[in-house]
């Protein structure tokens, strides 16, 4: 095992978060039960603001980025894992309160740990992250709603090209619904096309404010988008309905009336993927294992070495980033 190993920190400059690479020991890390060799991390929209400073993701500093990991075990003073268990870290504060996954090791707690399903490799793990777990979670909540069927009227998922558009198109698809994906760049139809989506609509459709209740048209939807989006998703909604709300990527705000809830019974669903619960983590990778098609995943992201992630997260802040992006920390 090495003694010094690079790491992604933020750091205070002047008053600002700052980030940067740097080298880290062990002796460095937090003093939690579980050492995990990280393989492989992400960058998601919030790991952008992180990393970037534009945004104070990180409420303790110095802190080590990165929302996800996906690792192996070496070394646990927990006896519910074991040196070799394949593992993957979603949420829990990392990057907020908690270093992340932004270093080749890294020492988390042990009530974290999910046991990476053997359908996917380490890497695919990271494929999917909290994007696509989040998109799991989201999936299971419309479906415990009841209203979706398959064949029945369609399901709307906005930010479709995005990581978590990207898995909820697949997952719903794969399920027989009909999906309709929200998006702006018709130069990623034929790709949504290809993970199942039948129908688009583009997103300026969405994005203009509407009436407080427009035509029925969406059994139910997954948002990632936030704002007059998530209105008007949910003012097209049909009666008894549900909207599964789990980002803000165009806002966080919700400039709508209570009317479609009020007076369709349209459920605002909200998905926290953050602080989920183990079994609803559990009950999400499941699925993911269940439904998510490897060949279609294998679509979904691209692997970068971890020295792109300054350009990176410019990237994905500035939209210019399909689907999902793996950082190889090897590399």
């Amino acid at each position: 095992m090495t003694d010094s190993f690079k790491a992604f920190v933020i750091e205070d400059s002047g008053g600002k978060p700052k980030g940067g690479f740097k080298p880290l020991s062990l002796a460095d890390l937090p003093d939690n039960d579980v050492l995990v060799e990280v393989s492989y991390s992400t960058v998601n929209y919030k790991d952008g603001l992180a990393a970037t400073g534009k945004s104070k993701i990180a409420r303790k500093l110095p802190m080590v980025g990165g929302i996800d990991l996906a690792g192996t075990v070496v070394e646990s003073r927990s006896p519910d894992w074991k040196a070799g268990d394949r593992v993957v870290v979603n949420g829990w504060g990392l990057s907020e309160t908690q270093w992340g996954g932004y270093s080749r090791f890294q020492r988390v707690k042990p009530e974290w740990l999910i046991r990476l399903p053997d359908a996917f490799t380490l890497e695919e793990a990271m494929g999917i992250g909290t994007a696509g777990y989040t998109a799991s979670l989201c999936v299971e909540a419309l479906e415990k709603w009841g209203t979706i069927q398959p064949g029945g009227a369609e399901v709307l998922v906005t930010g479709a090209a995005g990581g978590v558009g990207s898995v909820a198109v697949a997952l719903l698809a794969k399920r027989g619904y009909a999906v309709t994906a929200s998006t702006g760049r018709p130069d990623t139809h034929d790709y949504l096309r290809g993970l199942g989506a039948t129908g688009f609509i583009d997103r300026s459709a969405l994005a203009e404010k509407g009436a407080p209740l427009q035509k029925e048209r969406w059994a139910g939807g997954v948002d990632s988008v936030g704002g007059t989006t998530l209105v008007n998703a949910l003012a097209q909604t049909v009666w008894g309905g549900a909207v599964a709300a789990c980002g803000l990527a165009g806002s966080a705000d919700l400039p709508g009336t209570v009317l479609p809830h009020i007076l369709r019974s349209v459920a605002l669903i909200g998905i926290d993927s953050v602080m989920a619960p183990a079994d609803r983590r559990a009950v999400a990778w499941a699925r993911l294992a269940r439904d998510l098609d490897r060949a279609h995943l294998a679509t979904m992201y691209e692997v970068h070495p971890f020295e792109d992630l300054p350009v990176l997260a410019e990237r994905i802040l500035a939209g210019q980033i399909r689907g999902r992006v793996v950082l190889d920390l090897n590399a």
